[in-house]
């Protein structure tokens, strides 16, 4: 991992250490976790101790096509890259976690007010204002941005070196490239915090496999003795717990 990745990280840790532990919850990174929903078949019956949240078989995504899918895993890879300090974002299942949303209202916009006109000039707290949902700007920002980078360097994004595939997203983040059907720096505004979200959430959502983010910060899960130790300025010293009641 090269130095570039550390700061990073490091910004990614300091920030939400500085976050009291029963704020986390509340925090814009629970933007569409609240909305997601188990896979098929998941139940709340906690697991044996020490059993990882890794599922045996490799997660096959049920939104993403299978060139989406590469997309996705090279992005989040690189906005939450693994190194000296734990595992990224690919580790966690951050893919997993936002294929899965995807078959959420959020995904659908089934909670927004869509009716329009849209004014994209408008003020945040007047509301979404486009025709897009989730689902459409992952669709259409994908395809715009694999269609940018084999124009420019004739392959596909998960084929890129990964400083090329920064360049790519700060060029995204900073809405450079002009795509005909989604606005590119709203595009990566949904990757990046859906990304955020899919590395803190409860692993039962499909993402903090092993609880690898709340490890990261200290969050203690769901556990429900951890308010004694709030004011105390110190380490919380036992393992996360996710809601099934498995362990960190």
């Amino acid at each position: 991992m090269s130095e570039q990745d550390n700061p990073r990280r490091e910004f990614l840790r300091k920030t939400l250490t500085l976050i009291p532990v029963v704020t986390v919850a509340s925090t814009g990174l629970g933007g569409s976790v609240l909305m997601a929903t188990p896979a098929e078949g998941a139940t709340a019956t906690p697991e044996p101790v020490g059993r990882t949240s890794s599922p045996a078989t490799p997660y096959e995504p049920t939104y993403f096509t299978a060139q989406e899918w590469a997309f996705l895993n090279a992005a989040v890879a690189r906005l939450i890259p693994a190194d000296e300090q734990g595992p990224g974002a690919l580790e966690a299942g951050v893919p997993e976690y936002i294929d899965r949303q995807m078959h959420t209202p959020y995904a659908s916009g089934a909670l927004w007010f869509m009716q329009g006109p849209f004014n994209t000039d408008a003020p945040a707290e007047m509301g979404w204002q486009s025709k897009l949902v989730p689902k459409q700007i992952y669709r259409l920002g994908i395809a715009a941005t694999e269609a940018l980078c084999k124009s420019t360097y004739n392959s596909t994004f998960a084929g890129l070196d990964s400083a090329t595939r920064d360049e790519v997203l700060k060029q995204l983040e900073a809405g450079t490239p002009h795509f005909e059907n989604v606005p590119a720096k709203m595009f990566f505004s949904f990757l990046l915090q859906n990304t955020k979200e899919g590395f803190f959430c409860d692993p039962i959502h499909g993402g903090n496999k092993g609880m690898v983010g709340w490890t990261m910060i200290g969050f203690p899960g769901a556990r429900a003795d951890f308010m004694d130790w709030v004011e105390r300025n110190e380490q919380y010293p036992f393992p996360a717990v996710s809601i099934r009641g498995e362990r960190a």
